[in-house]
């Protein structure tokens, strides 16, 4: 088999911790493997460098911050290499460039365009373990350094194994698989053995913090075969793979929650065509991503107030933006609240259940917890909520649902799987 593994910043956190990598790496060699092996840069590291530029420029070029930035994975790459000749296995250690991990141009967030990664083909039947430096690439032409933005390991990890029709891509990290929902909140919180593609993507997206949303998204597009383990022990992980009868079993496989969330609310803009484009194209112009949005139109349909949700860390940047379209618009002004979090449920199940989402909020209410905004799709139901109450909603959704139990979690009865229209 030809088996990629990923170690994250913890896993790769000092010396010792790479020794143990390294042990864990021959060890999959000499069970008749071949290895390719990518690690990120020692825990810490990234926002040391950060905090190094920052010293020198409160904005300094993104071309150069990928350069310093890329260093740190490329440091990792090497002493793990080192590590595993130490074992007595050869081992070279390539950077994103000498992998040949082509990407756009775009700094501090650019996209996998290709991977030719025939250096790494012929050192691997040459009987090498390739230790590649994540988190990286190249762009085409200029041969500048570009970086995946955070979590790019895994990306980068996901993307080899797809490139070279790896058998399986293992993601080492500090935790032992998906859980049901965080451990830190719910000890109660279960392991699962598997969890479909579009789950994983959507805890993903919605704050768990596992896997990376884009390596998620690459290994759906491709069904690359994913495991996440934990680097700390031997037990087995959980398994993101493609969606099967089984999982349609299981209503609610996960409760979510993500607290880098603001609300902007757009007062008493005029109700006429064109308004909510030009508002939106103005904020995506900004490259600032909007999750949830309401429009609440007034009784004599003249003005409409509309609502939408931002990443935290873009709540000043966005609100600057949004002030100057809303004065073009003629709306009333602008409203900001940074205290609220996101919470959701996830689950494949939900496309042949009802009820799901009608449980969810009698739940939240039954512990007298407002919801201020609500969006849905085939397979999650999320709530925008004070902050304060996100511990609260995450223990009485993850009970109600009985996600501590192994094929629970039952809101209602089940319906033709043709029905595909969320009922609540």
């Amino acid at each position: 088999m030809l088996i990629v593994q990923k170690y994250g910043g913890t896993s790769v956190a000092n010396v010792e911790r790479i020794k143990a990598v390294a042990d864990r790496v021959v060890r999959t060699a000499r069970e008749g493997n071949e290895v390719v092996v990518v690690v990120s840069a020692m825990a810490g590291e990234t926002d040391k460098l950060i905090g190094l530029a920052h010293q020198l420029s409160s904005s300094p070029s993104e071309r150069e911050m990928d350069l310093l930035l890329s260093s740190g994975e490329r440091v990792t790459s090497a002493l793990t290499a080192i590590a595993i000749e130490s074992l007595g296995h050869k081992a070279m250690a390539f950077t994103g460039r000498q992998m040949g991990i082509i990407t756009d141009t775009v700094h501090t967030k650019a996209r996998i365009e290709r991977i030719t990664g025939e250096r790494a083909r012929k050192v691997i039947e040459e009987g090498f373990i390739v230790v590649v430096a994540g988190f990286q690439g190249i762009t085409e032409g200029e041969d500048a350094v570009t970086t995946l933005g955070r979590g790019g390991s895994d990306l980068s990890a996901v993307a080899i194994a797809s490139a070279l029709n790896a058998d399986l891509c293992e993601i080492y990290t500090d935790v032992d698989g998906v859980y049901t929902t965080d451990p830190n909140i719910v000890p109660e919180a279960r392991k699962l053995e598997k969890i479909s593609y579009e789950e994983m993507l959507e805890l993903a997206s919605l704050g768990a913090k596992v896997l990376q949303t884009r390596s998620v998204e690459f290994a759906m597009k491709y069904e690359v075969p994913v495991v996440v383990r934990s680097s700390f022990n031997d037990h087995p992980g959980t398994l993101v793979t493609k969606e099967d009868a089984e999982m349609e079993k299981v209503v609610v496989s996960g409760v979510a929650y993500d607290k880098n969330q603001a609300k902007l609310t757009v007062m008493a803009v005029p109700d006429r065509p064109g308004i909510a484009a030009k508002l939106f194209k103005g904020v995506a112009d900004a490259n600032i991503v909007v999750d949830m949005i309401v429009q609440n139109v007034s009784s004599d349909g003249k003005a409409t107030d509309i609502s939408f949700t931002i990443p935290k860390t873009d709540a000043r940047k966005a609100l600057k933006l949004t002030e100057e379209i809303a004065k073009e618009l003629g709306a009333r002004g602008v409203a900001l609240r940074e205290d609220i979090a996101k919470i959701s449920i996830v689950g494949v199940g939900m496309r042949t259940h009802s009820g799901v989402a009608a449980k969810m909020f009698d739940t939240l209410a039954a512990h007298r917890i407002n919801i201020a905004m609500i969006s849905t799709s085939e397979i999650k139901v999320s709530c925008i909520i004070d902050s304060k109450y996100t511990e609260l909603a995450v223990r009485v959704l993850h009970d109600a649902f009985e996600l501590e139990k192994a094929g629970s979690s039952k809101p209602g009865k089940a319906r033709s799987a043709g029905k595909r229209k969320l009922l609540y």
